[in-house]
């Protein structure tokens, strides 16, 4: 078993591009990666805490099997979306719940005290993973957003979207995706409508509605550390047009320049939720105005990086092992 020091832990999927971007860029700056999923835990996964009455830290160590890595010695930790643990098959059915709370705790909270670079810490993800807070934060740090409305009050809907004047978009509020009988789960995309599309529907759950912003094009801007990489979407499709995610061969992709004014918008937004890595949705409007969507803390990033060439993933190896960015 190989023991290395000044690791970093990348905790993804196991399929999972992204983070295979990060660990290739980290390992062309020969810094010792131990890759895991929090599914691998407790079946392949092995922790070993130890919490002393004379220092304040968890010591210890994680084991993959192959690779193995001191608690106090990790460097960074590069969080994305893992699974949740799987449990054994021998764990009977009266205490999976309960064993399963008990992996989730003990694995992310002996991980979450470790005191290094994170890449989201899981409570600064969870603060700031959530669209209406995030239109607050940004309406705060100075950036332009659009009107909206969150409820499932049909009335007060239909007068806000009246107020309004111009069609709507409706989008979903969380990321979550429809279970269709015989096919895959499916994402409901961002869609245009009007007033008079409102019906008694929205009164069975939370509804997020906007005014439709009118887009001479949109920009992901990708946030790491001090660096941005603003890059413009040219949507060639009318179904790209509403959500580009939904018709990504339809795009093309241009790095642009970034207003003074939005870079510093978004240093107060990154700063008010303490992120060190954010994935900005902008629609620039034809008189330039950049209006802000969201942020998803853990968005996707390596199409922009195959698209465009931009050295992403060398920004987020040189913030995790520890170069100035």
């Amino acid at each position: 078993m190989m023991l290395s020091r000044g690791q970093v832990f990348v905790i993804a999927e196991q399929l999972d591009p992204t983070a295979d971007l990060v660990v290739d860029a980290l390992s062309d700056y020969n810094v010792p990666v131990l890759r895991f999923d929090l599914a691998e835990f407790p079946r392949s996964v092995l922790l070993a805490a130890e919490h002393r009455d004379d220092e304040p830290g968890w010591r210890g160590e994680l084991t993959t099997g192959r690779r193995a890595a001191q608690l106090e010695e990790v460097r960074a930790v590069y969080y994305r979306r893992p699974g949740l643990p799987v449990l054994s098959p021998r764990m009977g059915d009266a205490y999976r719940g309960w064993a399963l709370s008990q992996a989730v705790v003990g694995m992310v909270q002996i991980l979450s005290s470790l005191p290094v670079v994170w890449m989201h810490h899981p409570d600064v993800y969870r603060a700031s993973a959530h669209k209406p807070g995030q239109l607050v934060a940004a309406t705060t740090a100075g950036l332009c957003v659009p009107r909206s409305f969150v409820g499932n009050s049909l009335a007060h809907a239909q007068r806000w979207g009246e107020g309004i004047g111009r069609p709507l978009v409706c989008k979903p509020i969380a990321a979550a995706s429809l279970n269709v009988p015989d096919g895959p789960p499916t994402i409901l995309p961002t869609r245009r409508i009007e007033v008079s599309d409102l019906d008694e529907s929205l009164e069975l759950t939370a509804h997020y509605l906007q005014e439709c912003i009118p887009k001479e094009f949109e920009v992901r801007l990708t946030v790491v550390g001090q660096q941005m990489f603003p890059v413009a979407i040219h949507a060639g499709s009318e179904q790209a047009r509403a959500d580009w995610r939904s018709d990504y061969g339809a795009l093309e992709y241009e790095p642009v320049a970034i207003p003074d004014e939005v870079a510093a918008g978004v240093r107060r937004f990154m700063a008010a939720y303490q992120l060190n890595y954010g994935a900005f949705d902008f629609a620039v409007r034809p008189d330039g105005q950049w209006v802000f969507f969201e942020c998803n803390p853990a968005g996707q990033w390596q199409f922009i990086a195959q698209a465009t060439k931009l050295p992403i993933a060398e920004a987020h190896a040189s913030l995790l092992q520890g170069a100035v960015s």
